[in-house]
């Protein structure tokens, strides 16, 4: 169709008035044909299949922390959790994540803890296998509006801190991912500044729901999944559980985080799941649970608001998002 945008309107015939219209109409169904047939690609494709070849972790029981999951929610499979993945270092497409970080070397390996604390510490990976572990079921809520339920293993991170004392001008609590272009070649396109950096307050790090997590499903985590050890804080959107740590540094400050640096508009320090705020280009009222068909509502703090609303306390979560 020729462009006549620049005729006036009184100009057009009405057989073109027509054909403009079509073309529009046509272009507006393909394009939300397009749209439905990646939503039900999405949904009905099978994932990857990925074993679950990792060491068994023997976990204690703990009390509960009322984390009770709803009847109509049930655990997401191994594979739906090891094969969809947002871990940039390798793979901006979720479905090549596993495959890409398959020889990915995490041992040995260590954690640097830091800052302003009493007693600075690096941490091996045998040093983290040996705190007393738990199983954590945990609804984990992604920015981009999907979700999944998944059996962690690990221990809370208050008990790594504690071993450190932190000092009383430490007020927040950074954190570093391990990054090595060479092992992770297809960085160069992930499109945010690398290592991949977070932060929490440092009541928020040390609340009880808070864990580090070393394994899922019973086992040791996969590669793409945060292996050996990462940060899982299960009110907060997922990308505030950070994979792969190697460094971790108590401040007196706020400290940067990657995807508040990349777009503070749309990513911000707190980024708690809140259904009444929506990200800037859609709403976060709903969300897609993996494995199902439709949606289901969105709850306020990834349904923890009982144990973590008064963190909050005072404060504005539409303007400290």
């Amino acid at each position: 169709m020729k462009d006549r945008s620049h005729i006036p309107s009184s100009e057009i015939t009405p057989e073109e008035t027509f054909l403009n219209r079509r073309f529009f109409m046509k272009s507006a169904i393909w394009a939300g044909s397009m749209l439905a047939t990646a939503g039900l690609y999405r949904t009905f494709s099978p994932r990857p299949e990925v074993a679950n070849t990792g060491a068994a972790i023997a976990t204690v029981a703990e009390p509960a922390l009322q984390t009770a999951l709803a009847a109509d929610e049930k655990v997401n499979s191994f594979t739906d959790i090891a094969g969809y993945n947002n871990y940039y270092e390798f793979s901006t497409d979720k479905s090549e994540v596993a495959a890409k970080a398959k020889n990915f070397v995490t041992d040995p390996w260590s954690v640097q803890v830091g800052g302003l604390v009493q007693k600075p510490r690096t941490f091996d990976l045998a040093d983290l296998l040996k705190f007393e572990s738990v199983e954590r079921t945990y609804r984990f809520r992604c920015v981009e509006g999907w979700s999944m339920v998944i059996p962690w293993v690990g221990f809370p991170l208050s008990k790594l801190l504690n071993l450190v004392e932190p000092l009383s001008a430490a007020t927040h609590v950074a954190f570093e991912t391990y990054y090595d272009i060479k092992q992770m070649p297809d960085s160069r396109y992930a499109g945010i500044d690398l290592p991949y950096v977070e932060g929490l307050r440092l009541d928020e790090a040390m609340h009880p729901l808070t864990l580090l997590a070393t394994g899922l499903y019973g086992k040791t985590l996969p590669n793409q999944n945060g292996a050996p050890v990462r940060l899982v804080v299960p009110w907060k959107y997922g990308f505030k559980s950070i994979k792969s740590v190697v460094k971790i540094t108590l401040m007196d400050r706020e400290p940067p985080t990657t995807w508040s640096l990349a777009n503070p508009g749309e990513y911000g320090f707190y980024s708690n799941v809140n259904p009444k705020v929506d990200h800037p280009r859609w709403s976060q009222a709903h969300e897609r649970r993996i494995g199902e068909m439709g949606s289901r509502p969105t709850l306020m703090f990834n349904g923890y608001a009982e144990q973590v609303a008064h963190l909050y306390k005072g404060m504005d979560l539409s303007v400290d998002f």
